[in-house]
């Protein structure tokens, strides 16, 4: 059966469609510059792309664009063989501790979190939306970034600030990356053949989080209220001292959401080295002794290795740790640096093997905690949700 997984942004709306339960990709593609007259809608299936730039005024349109090049290009013969819809949605608060079944009651509720997530929900529901206009007799299923890590204590969610700002806005930590972390932490204890296994996810992108899994549920991430919170990644900052914001403020005559703006947008990679928020260009510029270049990486890898070295002290010890998505799947320096920062856990990493792509171990047989690389799939989790709800 036939099952898609959708991704929609303000004005881009990124899908696969997936043959379930045997998870084989049909078709993939994007649709970017929703709202646009040069709008690009791109279809990939059966090894070809097709590509088109046209008017493409919203996300309705842009819906029904997507199921009419389906149709067209005989991916499927009619409508009707889809039979389930599943929308990633960033932020589900404390409300939804799982995927829904979306109804008219569950897109008020997402509406009422988008005050956590103000570039993302209403995004996300105008995808929705647009779905269920196109495909009003099929089930459509939310996926929430942050269900995952519902399962963490009060210890690990919880700031310590006023405790009615928790009772009465909800600031806590949510964490994101969600569906990413449980798809790889299932297949992490499948490779271990230890479903209690304590193990360590390190997404590594443009955006970067890392999630603490014990026996299959997430303790500890470190994305918070928003995704700003955590490591240094591309664009975004991390921790930093709140009072940053006010003294940059008065500094540069900025108001606090031009100073957030700087710290979501113009940080990170980017603001260290003052190149580029691609880790690509930031190791080849420290091959040719860019000293920027080098402490943007440098001090990623310090903050991850502070949160590896916290979660093992956290959990009580730890199995492996797993390397996943754009910059943890392709960058063997960036893996070796950060194994190596954290060696004092009896880590040996196996060179030959961590300079190959692709599902593997990178540490020795003798190493006592156990490195992998491990690719993400968030779209087959979302899949995976539909059929277990529709």
């Amino acid at each position: 059966m036939k099952i898609m997984a959708v991704n929609a942004g303000s004005s881009s709306l990124k899908f696969q469609l997936l043959e379930m339960p045997s998870e084989d990709v049909i078709a993939s593609g994007l649709v970017e510059r929703i709202g646009y007259y040069n709008a690009v809608f791109t279809l990939k299936m059966n090894g070809e792309k097709v590509s088109i730039t046209q008017e493409i005024l919203n996300h309705k349109e842009a819906v029904h664009l997507v199921t009419k090049g389906l149709i067209d290009h005989k991916i499927i013969s009619s409508l009707d063989d889809i039979v389930g819809v599943g929308h990633r949605v960033v932020q589900g608060g404390e409300i939804f501790k799982n995927s829904a079944v979306i109804n008219d009651k569950v897109i008020e509720q997402i509406k009422s979190l988008s005050d956590l997530a103000p570039l993302h929900n209403p995004a996300n529901i105008t995808g929705i939306e647009a779905f269920r206009k196109d495909l009003p007799d099929v089930p459509q299923i939310a996926v929430f970034d942050t269900t995952f890590h519902q399962t963490m204590t009060e210890d690990a969610f919880l700031y310590a600030a006023p405790y009615e700002w928790y009772q009465q806005y909800g600031v806590r930590k949510y964490g994101f990356h969600g569906t990413s972390h449980q798809f790889v932490s299932e297949r992490a204890a499948v490779l271990l053949d230890n479903k209690k296994a304590k193990i360590i996810i390190c997404h590594l992108g443009n955006g970067a989080s890392l999630c603490a899994v014990d026996s299959g549920k997430s303790v500890d991430t470190s994305m918070g209220l928003t995704p700003l919170e955590g490591i240094p990644m591309g664009t975004r900052s991390g921790n930093i001292d709140p009072t940053v914001l006010m003294l940059i403020s008065d500094k540069e005559n900025k108001s606090y959401a031009e100073v957030l703006d700087d710290l979501n947008k113009r940080s990170g990679f980017l603001g260290v080295s003052g190149i580029s928020n691609d880790s690509r260009d930031i190791l080849r510029e420290m091959e040719n002794g860019n000293h920027r270049a080098r402490l943007a990486h440098e001090i990623q890898v310090k903050r991850i290795a502070d949160y590896i070295g916290s979660y093992y002290v956290y959990m009580g010890g730890l199995d492996a740790i797993i390397f996943t998505a754009g910059i943890g799947e392709n960058e063997s320096r960036v893996r070796e640096a950060i194994l190596n920062a954290v060696k004092v856990l009896g880590i040996e990493i196996d060179q030959e093997e961590n300079q190959k792509r692709g599902e593997r171990m990178i540490t020795t047989k003798n190493s006592k905690v156990k490195a992998f690389i491990i690719p993400t799939n968030e779209e087959v989790m979302i899949a995976r949700e539909v059929m277990r709800l529709k």
